[in-house]
């Protein structure tokens, strides 16, 4: 098991393609190479979904904590691949077991915590939980591929 420092959002945007509004992680810490991370989304109230999604009770959408569920892992999978994956696209291919238990709000810190269940070839499979102040707030097994042109 190999840890590696922290990412900042410069080094995560090195690292993987999204770009704001669509960028749903801020940092990413306690990374263990090949193995596991968590993500660090910092929820605002200026966050351009709040607009539209219950604006007099703000929600994040499950669907976009489950995006920061797949790029907390791409950001593992391409630090432990290295630099040459940098860049590249990661695909979802199925997402299963996706449970959403409370709701997040701004103001909320989200820690994404995944970890890599297999590996075989460019596909990967993960468990994501999704903790709001060490409360469970969503979880999914989700598998994705790297895409090996960029």
């Amino acid at each position: 098991m190999t840890a590696v420092p922290d990412l900042d959002i410069n080094r995560i945007m090195k690292m993987i393609p999204h770009r704001y509004p669509m960028l749903m992680i801020d940092r990413v810490i306690n990374i263990v190479l090949g193995e596991s991370a968590v993500g660090v989304k910092n929820v605002t109230v200026n966050e351009p979904f709040f607009q539209g999604h219950f604006p007099q009770q703000p929600v994040m959408p499950g669907v976009l904590i489950i995006e920061s569920m797949a790029q907390t892992a791409a950001t593992l999978v391409v630090a432990t691949l290295g630099e040459n994956a940098e860049g590249k696209l990661v695909y979802f291919m199925t997402i299963d077991e996706a449970r959403f238990r409370k709701p997040v709000g701004p103001g909320d810190t989200v820690f994404v915590h995944v970890a890599k269940q297999r590996q075989r070839g460019n596909v990967w499979r993960f468990k994501g939980e999704a903790k709001v102040n060490d409360v469970l707030v969503a979880e999914a097994i989700y598998s994705a591929m790297i895409m090996n042109d960029k």
